[in-house]
């Protein structure tokens, strides 16, 4: 199956966020500016203490919604009624996400797992996307997460979301490519390395992370296929 979605379009970081604007990142609004820009969508993966999957990327609520408390330990009723960064955005579950964009633009989901505490996430996930039409790809640095998605016979692109140099670092990712994964998305401070060179060999579609300037987008463009960006405009 051909995959080639995945590198056609510049991807927005957890949206199209800008704060200086109040638009903040994994929001409705961010999307509805990155479907505007014709540009794919990343966004993060939570799940609630109801075993709901939210879109929010942190594991506390601090930094986004000023509040002390870890998002697992709030339901997705509790979560949905936060609003982020003080704008009118709450945090959306998946459901709503899928039913905001609605097929207009690819979307590339990461989930934020933690081990020993993920039992019923990838299935609720796959549960929420299940009759979505539109183009999706699933991912995660947590190779649990991806183990599941396997073994639930994901129906959709999965990659690798990593970083590092080190060749002990490049062992545990190849641990994770046994699992016949459909793509790498890989920290562009951490580009060119010998694991990557080697993928990119084998035809493994690489997308570079974060990228945040002109001068990134042009590293990015040597050693990755695709970028995930943020705070500036990759078309000009």
């Amino acid at each position: 199956m051909s995959h080639g979605w995945l590198t056609a379009r510049p991807i927005a970081h957890r949206g199209l966020h800008n704060e200086n604007e109040g638009v903040f990142e994994n929001t409705l609004t961010s999307f509805e500016r990155a479907i505007s820009g014709n540009y794919t969508i990343e966004c993060d993966l939570q799940f609630s203490a109801d075993g709901i999957p939210m879109v929010f990327h942190d594991y506390k609520l601090d930094r986004l919604c000023g509040l002390n408390g870890d998002v697992r330990a709030k339901t997705a009723s509790e979560l949905g009624a936060l609003r982020v960064g003080g704008s009118d955005d709450h945090i959306p579950t998946l459901a709503e996400a899928l039913r905001m964009i609605n097929c207009q633009v690819p979307l590339v989901i990461e989930f934020k797992g933690r081990e020993n505490d993920d039992d019923g996430f990838a299935g609720a996930a796959l549960d929420a996307l299940d009759g979505y039409k539109g183009k999706v790809a699933l991912m995660s640095f947590d190779h649990h997460i991806l183990r599941d998605l396997h073994a639930l016979k994901c129906p959709y692109p999965v990659g690798l979301t990593a970083e590092g140099l080190e060749p002990e670092t490049f062992f545990t990712h190849e641990e994770a490519l046994d699992l016949g994964l459909d793509f790498i998305s890989y920290e562009i401070k951490d580009l060119p390395n010998p694991f990557i060179q080697a993928q990119r060999k084998r035809n493994m579609p690489i997308i570079s992370w974060t990228v945040r300037n002109s001068d990134q987008k042009a590293h990015s463009d040597l050693y990755a296929d695709q970028i995930t960006f943020e705070g500036f405009n990759p078309d000009v």
